[in-house]
């Protein structure tokens, strides 16, 4: 073979890799990328406008009994709820004082009788900022009335209350809440019965023919509860987020013996 036809031959070769390689270049840039089936496509757009991880959807609920929080009035009642127990509202860390005190007790004995520990939030609700006695007579931080204590099995008269004992009185408050819940079959209604009454929520859900507590037309106090509740929920489990710096939490120090006999 002469010199002429080797050359040829050479440049014939490299022309025909430079055509394959042009073809490649050009099939994986026109060619979409092919992604696993959870993989999320992150453009400057979404970068930009995506929320911050505090700000993602969250699921709240109570006792395992979720909430529509795709319901916009239901949304807000929740958002209203929560935002009126921030510290900048509140100004005080009372409410996580309380706990630091109320739930070493009252967790154990919901367990006992088998109450989700969601309800351990109703003292706080109940008895509020300042606790004592209701102008109804309600007393405690269970706020049980003297009638109903009694049907628990609390003392109530004759120079003693058993409702100011915390164990005691959570001890009936169990039973109560598990007598409620034996009604309705739902915890939420079962909360909702032991802030109006099981006689007045039962005529309610007649009336409306209604059984979700969230679609139903209650009274102030009672349609706030649920809401006031998770809102509880919210700020004892998640202080940071709600402003409250200064506290300690009751896991991080040993509980004084006579708390237990308040």
């Amino acid at each position: 073979m002469s010199k002429i036809e080797m050359t040829k031959k050479h440049l014939i070769t490299c022309s025909v890799i430079l055509v394959l390689v042009i073809i490649s270049r050009l099939n994986i840039f026109s060619t979409d990328p092919v992604y696993p089936a959870n993989h999320i496509a992150y453009t400057p757009s979404n970068l930009i406008f995506s929320k911050p991880a505090e700000e993602a959807d969250v699921v709240y609920n109570f006792a395992n009994e979720a909430l529509p929080v795709n319901d916009k009035k239901v949304d807000f009642k929740l958002k209203k709820s929560i935002a009126k127990h921030r510290y900048k509202n509140i100004q005080s860390n009372v409410l996580h004082a309380k706990a630091d005190k109320m739930f070493p007790i009252i967790e154990p004995i919901l367990r006992a009788y088998g109450i989700p520990e969601d309800f351990k939030f109703v003292p706080l609700v109940e008895s509020g900022l300042c606790g004592g006695t209701s102008p109804k007579g309600a007393r405690g931080v269970w706020q049980f009335m003297p009638g109903t204590a009694r049907s628990y099995g609390l003392k109530v008269g004759k120079g003693k209350d058993e409702r100011l004992n915390l164990r005691k009185s959570t001890i009936a408050a169990c039973k109560y809440i598990k007598e409620l819940y034996g009604e309705f079959n739902s915890w939420t209604l079962a909360a909702a019965a032991y802030n109006n009454g099981s006689i007045k929520l039962e005529r309610a859900m007649n009336r409306q023919n209604e059984d979700n507590y969230f679609r139903m037309s209650l009274n102030r106090e009672t349609g706030s509860y649920i809401y006031k509740l998770i809102a509880m929920k919210e700020i004892i489990n998640k202080p940071d987020k709600y402003g409250y710096k200064n506290f300690y939490s009751y896991n991080q120090k040993p509980l004084p013996f006579f708390l237990a006999y308040n």
